[in-house]
């Protein structure tokens, strides 16, 4: 199968930009830096948010609130429940996410573009690109006195995957959310909440989504955190019939899901590898029968900030 180059062309093209901006940040940072008074910086001024972390598992729409710029390289391999339609199986997905901050409040995101390996027993091996997504989220409310912050936003799916992996269908989706975080200190809660809206509703359904997370910054090597994410059907498509929707990457349209929820709780950890790069590993498993598409899933990132 010939596979289109919109990924790699994108990506080159991002990674080149974010590196003239990260050396030109860096140069300026280093002329701050030698006018400065030698006097450190009292801990009380540390601003709340540089202890936080970026979700883990749910990466595609569990958006945190927080505006940064970063580079996240993300694997995940999703076993696929056994009494689902295709049968057992499993998948590999091969992503990258870039975000950056236009200003201090605003940025700009693409939450999906990568590749998928499918392997499944009634269906065989399937492989193919994924839609693109992309948009922008605003902190509404930033209170660093109060360690809270409150960050609407949206993103677009494009419809330019592969139909082979139930990608490139309808006329595109709109995904509208807020996040909020609040700080105790050492410990963060962090909440999403969106609604996928697609244009053609005949080809994929309505579907509400929501994550809460807990992390504790334990130490700069090792950041915990529980995670749970579930997704409630508000209106189901004209498309394959199926009682359940497909998470989070796919959007079957399923015909007899209206009303159905699916949720993965789990947990797992990032460490601070240097002052901009951390590494983050989770793990989901369903806990709502009938589990659908997911049986459990591995999610491993790297979160390069700049």
């Amino acid at each position: 199968m010939k596979k289109p180059t919109h990924f790699s062309l994108r990506w080159l093209l991002a990674l080149a930009v974010c590196g003239v901006v990260s050396a030109t940040t860096s140069q300026a940072g280093t002329a701050v830096s030698a006018k400065a008074p030698k006097n450190p910086v009292p801990m009380a001024a540390v601003d709340w948010k540089e202890n936080t972390i970026s979700p883990v598992a749910n990466p595609i729409f569990f958006e945190d609130p927080i505006i940064r710029s970063e580079i996240r390289p993300i694997f995940a391999y999703h076993r696929i429940d056994p009494g689902f339609v295709t049968g057992d199986g499993d998948a590999e997905l091969y992503a990258l996410q870039l975000r950056y901050a236009i200003t201090d409040r605003l940025a700009f995101i693409a939450t999906q573009d990568g590749y998928f390996n499918v392997h499944t027993d009634n269906l065989g091996d399937l492989d193919g690109w994924m839609d693109v997504a992309a948009g922008f989220k605003y902190a509404l409310i930033d209170d660093p006195a109060n360690q809270f912050i409150l960050t609407p936003g949206f993103t677009f799916f494009i419809p330019m995957g592969n139909e082979e992996v139930f990608q490139g269908r309808g006329s595109g989706e709109w995904n509208v959310f807020v996040s909020a975080e609040k700080g105790f200190n050492d410990l963060h809660l962090t909440t999403n909440v969106g609604v996928r809206f697609p244009n053609d509703t005949s080809e994929q359904s309505t579907i509400l989504h929501y994550s809460l997370q807990a992390d504790y910054y334990a130490s700069r090597w090792f950041i915990p955190f529980v995670v749970a994410n579930g997704w409630t059907v508000l209106a189901d498509g004209n498309g394959l019939p199926l009682t359940t929707e497909g998470y989070d990457v796919i959007n079957f349209g399923a015909s007899r899901s209206s009303g159905s929820t699916v949720m993965t709780v789990g947990g797992g950890f990032r460490s601070r590898l240097t002052k901009n790069i951390d590494f983050g590993a989770a793990y989901e498993v369903a806990v709502i029968s009938p589990e659908g598409l997911t049986d459990d899933r591995f999610t491993f990132d790297f979160s390069i900030r700049f």
